[in-house]
């Protein structure tokens, strides 16, 4: 499946050997939902994302059913019940880090605008991301929120107390340069 998902992101971006791509191969997204009944934390090191450093494109994927909870019936619920991984396999992003320089060493910070898609929907992100060069590496850290009803998750009447409306989204990746 990650072979797969890395054919798909390197034809987005057109991949050549040199062509000034970085690559993170096992970026960091977790979340958070906080309830009065009980707080929902997952953790997912299973990202994929690549940058086009001529253009400032970024690309990202996210398989869902790699997400890991505290609790095994949280997971279950969530790729069964909530996301439906069985169908939904993965979120995507892809966008565009408006006027980033690559050749800036030292810290940037810049909006990220791009697509964000995830259970069949898809909804137009503006993220605020923190940009680190340290030497060959860059890492990308930022925040989101992400609104449940915007990707048309259902959640039974019963349950609409313990899932949060908003979830808090948060990401890492520390990309190297690309290699054929």
């Amino acid at each position: 499946m990650h072979k797969f998902i890395l054919v798909i992101m390197l034809s987005f971006l057109s991949i050549q050997k040199d062509s000034g791509k970085i690559i993170a191969r096992q970026g960091n997204v977790s979340f958070f939902s906080y309830t009065p009944v009980e707080n929902i934390k997952a953790e997912n090191n299973q990202v994929l994302s690549i940058v086009d450093l001529k253009n400032n494109k970024i690309a990202v994927s996210i398989l869902m059913n790699a997400f890991v909870f505290e609790k095994a019936l949280m997971r279950e619920h969530f790729n069964e019940s909530y996301i439906e991984s069985d169908i939904y396999p993965k979120a995507t992003f892809e966008g565009k880090i408006i006027d980033f320089d690559p050749s800036m060493k030292g810290v940037q910070t810049r909006m990220i605008k791009g697509d964000f898609s995830m259970h069949g929907s898809n909804k137009e992100l503006e993220i605020k991301a923190k940009i680190e060069k340290q030497n060959d590496v860059f890492v990308i850290t930022g925040s989101f929120e992400a609104v449940v009803e915007d990707y048309d998750i259902k959640i039974p009447p019963l349950l609409r107390g313990n899932i949060a409306k908003i979830i808090n989204v948060d990401f890492k990746f520390e990309y190297e340069a690309y290699e054929n």
